[in-house]
């Protein structure tokens, strides 16, 4: 329910502050240059603010930010009956977050909105100039939506893809003409365009990968290349000259950089991936995949699949987990089976934060109804069972006889990472 504030009382006020995202505004200042400006206005007034808020959040979509959210809330309880802002296009960018401040200010629930220049109070003419004031602010924000797309078209027309270039290739500072200039990256072209040289001859993309470390390719991030990164790259055709923007669009253009492979090779690779047998989709799913990472490397373990026939001509299953090698290629770790894995597992949960196990009120509910089920046996075998059942039992439970899904939601929800390493498993 709405407080009222009544003439004569003392306002208190929450002083406002949100980072502008709009790189035009020139009279932008930061977070902490307007706190401190604001503050200077309230001590020189005698404004008493009781509370300060920071945020980052586009102001652009109704309703999605938190701080303002709690702002709004804070009027409601009467914690505050004013807001100290540096300007109102902080408060508002859309017409849902100005409409709660008009409708604020109807109720009574807030008294006033001071800026840095301009004070606005439960006066016709004043709101009024508030919602011009907000309109204005949503109305720069509509243009310049409308300006960032005419501008990215305009650079695609110009043959410039308005985004990071791919490898092997440079962004130059701005040229003297406003543009900056693509020019090819004088380490990694020559060394992209031998890649896509290697592919077209039926190299493998592992043996690539291999020989790309082998003389020191590197990421901008120095880091090796990856398989999917590698695909990626040689389906890429910005390295003839062409790109398609926005992406799935249909529109493509032609490129003003220079090559680093031409049309007929990049043609001959995709020839290649078209001829290559599809590999069988593997739609068997682990119990523990996607919960341990490597102790090593921190690659993510994954599971695979061995089937060996016996002597008497009968097939047996058996599941590893191994490093997927997907930030270091020369992790050393070894696979461990299955069954050496489950019993660590199950002893690990002796070892668990119960007071960090964010399911742990979801399992004490299931060990409470079960305990209730059992409370209506008679049996005294029943009743020395329940004696003996707690969440950990019920987690030890779930590792040995759940669903895939309940194992992975139960690992993934221990407050703690578990990592593999010499076939042994912990916590960390």
């Amino acid at each position: 329910m709405f407080q009222r504030y009544h003439r004569g009382m003392k306002y208190s006020y929450c002083l406002y502050a949100r980072k502008s995202t709009e790189n035009d505004e020139k009279q932008a200042l930061s977070i902490e240059s307007q706190v401190k400006e604001m503050l200077a206005i309230a001590e020189r007034d005698g404004l008493n603010v009781v509370e300060i808020k920071r945020e980052s959040h586009s102001a652009k979509d109704s309703g999605e930010r938190p701080i303002y959210n709690e702002l709004i809330q804070g009027l409601k309880d009467d914690k505050y009956q004013g807001i100290l802002t540096w300007a109102t296009d902080r408060l508002s960018r859309n017409a849902g977050d100005l409409g709660r401040l008009v409708d604020l200010i109807d109720n009574k629930c807030l008294a006033e909105i001071r800026t840095y220049g301009q004070v606005f109070t439960n006066s016709p003419n004043d709101k009024f100039l508030l919602m011009i004031l907000g309109s204005q602010a949503k109305l720069e924000n509509d243009n310049r939506a409308v300006n960032v797309k005419r501008g990215m078209k305009m650079k695609c027309e110009m043959g410039v893809r308005p985004c990071m270039t791919p490898l092997g290739y440079l962004n130059d500072p701005i040229h003297a003409k406003g543009m900056k200039v693509i020019t090819l990256d004088p380490e990694r072209a020559p060394l992209i365009k031998k890649i896509f040289e290697m592919s077209a001859a039926g190299i493998s993309g592992r043996k690539i990968i291999d020989w790309a470390d082998s003389v020191g390719f590197k990421t901008r991030l120095g880091k090796s290349i990856s398989l999917n990164a590698l695909f990626t790259s040689l389906a890429n055709p910005y390295y003839y000259g062409e790109f398609e923007w926005p992406i799935g669009s249909g529109n493509w253009y032609k490129a003003n950089h220079e090559s680093i492979v031409t049309k007929e090779l990049f043609d001959k690779v995709q020839k290649r991936f078209k001829s290559m047998p599809k590999g069988r989709t593997n739609s068997k799913v682990f119990d523990y995949s996607k919960t341990i990472k490597c102790g090593e490397c921190g690659s993510s373990v994954t599971a695979e699949e061995k089937i060996k026939i016996l002597s008497d001509g009968t097939k047996k299953r058996y599941t590893y987990y191994l490093c997927s090698k997907y930030t270091k290629r020369t992790c050393t770790q070894d696979p461990i089976n299955e069954d050496n894995l489950v019993p660590q597992l199950i002893k690990m949960m002796d070892g668990v934060n119960l007071d960090k196990f964010l399911l742990r009120k979801e399992y004490e509910y299931e060990v409470s109804r079960f305990h209730r089920f059992t409370d209506q046996m008679s049996d005294n075998y029943q009743k020395e069972v329940r004696k003996h059942v707690d969440v950990r039992s019920q987690m030890k439970y779930v590792i040995q006889k759940g669903t895939p899904e309940e194992k992975q939601r139960l690992l993934n929800n221990l407050g703690a990472k578990i990592y593999l390493q010499d076939k042994y498993i912990f916590l960390k």
